[in-house]
């Protein structure tokens, strides 16, 4: 997740939390319900924050009120306001979050000292688009009344210690087009039902460093990925049907796992900027499509590659040998082996 894509994502993300710790809400008068305050104030005494009461809660540090749609009423907590700093206190998901009826967007990250699990309430959340829960080490497997909110469009569950199989109800939230169960403890198989989201271009699939074994499912060869990343599992198997000259993807890192597949027969999508296959088993040659590729990052070391590596693009001059070594025949700069 190191494109330019990510990044900007990622930036406006925290453009977004930013914002809401200077200038929780836009406008003074933007005033909260009393029936959100009251919950406000409930999750308040539960995680001991320390909102100052004075004001109104659309302006707590944090809190983020809608003027337009639901006019005064909390659509988004953004919890690191607290979390930043008081980065050691002891902490657990508020029950009550799940009485803020107009909530769209949760972010509960990067909290060392969280305990218990996520409580079936969020459930009745069904304007929620946004939940990441990430960096707490959230244990247990993923919960399944997060299927009940089928309004989601971003799922983040990242750096935690979930186990269990990837659940195939993802696949019934209808416009989700963002999920990322990285750095996790999940086995099983990547379920086939996920190929049946409503995917856009922009799909993005992050489920690198787990314990996922057995085939990309065949499913998949329909989406149109902006990114994905299954990197550093025990996957295997032929990926060829992800690739094509009309798709638009622009991040493919499937680097670590057991894939294995002729590598010469790969139609590389000109959109591809970071494609990482390093640490497998996959064979034939470099196609030469790839000098007319503008990479950023690119490895394909550690394979049972054949054959010269095409001259042009800036496969010489962006990569050193690194990014070619380790393969069983490959020849040509930037690797010092004649052909």
């Amino acid at each position: 997740m190191s494109t330019a894509a990510t990044c900007t994502r990622h930036l406006l993300l925290l453009l977004f939390l930013s914002s809401l710790l200077v200038h929780p809400s836009s406008s003074k008068e933007e005033n909260c319900n009393k029936d959100d305050r009251r919950v406000l104030m409930k999750i308040k005494k539960d995680l001991d924050i320390p909102w100052t009461t004075s004001v109104e809660c659309c302006e707590w540090g944090g809190v983020s009120c809608d003027s337009d749609v639901h006019p005064h009423r909390v659509t988004g907590i953004a919890f690191q306001y607290f979390f930043q700093r008081y980065p050691n206190s002891p902490s657990h998901f508020p029950e009550a979050i799940g009485d803020l009826p107009y909530l769209t967007e949760i972010y509960f990250r990067k909290q060392s000292n969280f305990s218990g699990s996520i409580p079936s309430s969020i459930a009745k959340l069904k304007y929620l688009t946004a939940l990441d829960i990430s960096w707490i080490n959230l244990t247990g497997n993923i919960p399944d009344f997060f299927g009940q909110l089928k309004s989601l469009t971003y799922l983040r569950l990242s750096f935690n210690k979930l186990t269990g199989p990837i659940p195939s109800w993802l696949s019934q939230i209808p416009n989700l087009s963002f999920i990322d169960l990285s750095r996790n403890m999940l086995t099983g198989t990547i379920p086939a039902s996920l190929g049946n989201l409503k995917a856009n271009d922009q799909f993005q699939l992050y489920l690198s460093h787990n314990q996922l074994s057995g085939h990309v499912p065949d499913s998949f060869s329909g989406f149109n990925f902006f990114e994905i990343d299954l990197s550093r599992n025990m996957l295997q198997g032929d990926l060829s049907m992800l690739f094509g000259h009309n798709k638009t993807v622009l991040t493919m890192d499937f680097s670590r796992n057991m894939f294995e597949f002729d590598m010469s027969k790969l139609q590389l999508p000109k959109s591809l900027t970071h494609f990482d296959i390093s640490h497998n088993k996959i064979y034939g040659s470099i196609p030469r499509a790839t000098i007319d590729l503008e990479l950023q990052f690119f490895n394909v070391s550690y394979n049972r590659l054949c054959g010269k590596i095409p001259q042009g693009g800036n496969l010489q001059t962006g990569f050193d040998y690194s990014a070619f070594f380790h393969n069983l025949c490959l020849c040509g700069a930037p690797l010092n082996v004649t052909c």
